[in-house]
């Protein structure tokens, strides 16, 4: 972490300590991080692990984006470009899954385009409790299993499911399948 993140994340954990009227014994109490670490954290004399900064952003019911997130970020337009190579998870003769969502944004939802091939399939281990998708079909026909559930969609139709069970969204039919992905995480 970067001198100036490290500064940035101090004092976004020091307002929303103040915020929420907390001394540094009330949030070390609550967070599991010692007062001397959260102390050295706002002064920006620290750079916690990803587990302190988590615990700390658990405590103020918040993701570990929105803790680090620039407040003033809110006043830009952030794009993901159709031709980032960062944007794509698997991308191989049969699926391409890329993010729409701007990866530093991503917090309690995100936001795919799915490709698949005749009779591909992207299939998924259950997500965290509480996990919900939503598939919208573009262009094709879909076959979608969660769990013990089983769906057929065509074109224009959205199915919405459980994700913290075993989930799999297959091509169905001799046309490719495009669609749009839509995770939530509670």
């Amino acid at each position: 972490m970067s001198d100036s993140t490290s500064r940035l994340l101090g004092e976004r954990v020091s307002q929303l300590r103040q915020l929420q009227s907390m001394t540094l014994e009330q949030l070390a109490a609550a967070s599991g991080v010692s007062r001397s670490m959260l102390s050295q954290i706002e002064r920006g004399k620290a750079n916690p692990t990803l587990a302190v900064t988590q615990r700390i952003a658990q405590t103020f019911g918040i993701s570990i984006g929105e803790l680090v997130d620039d407040p003033e970020a809110g006043n830009r337009i952030d794009v993901v470009r159709g031709n980032d190579p960062g944007t794509l998870f698997r991308a191989d003769g049969e699926c391409e899954l890329r993010t729409l969502s701007p990866l530093q944004l991503e917090k309690n939802i995100e936001f795919y385009a799915i490709s698949l091939q005749p009779g591909a399939e992207l299939s998924s281990a259950a997500h965290f409790e509480g996990t919900r998708e939503m598939f919208s079909v573009a262009q094709g026909g879909a076959r979608v299993r969660a769990g013990t559930s089983d769906i057929r969609l065509a074109a224009g139709d959205t199915a919405h499911y459980r994700a913290d069970v075993p989930h799999c969204i297959r091509c169905e039919g001799d046309a490719p399948l495009e669609g749009y992905l839509v995770v939530s995480y509670r």
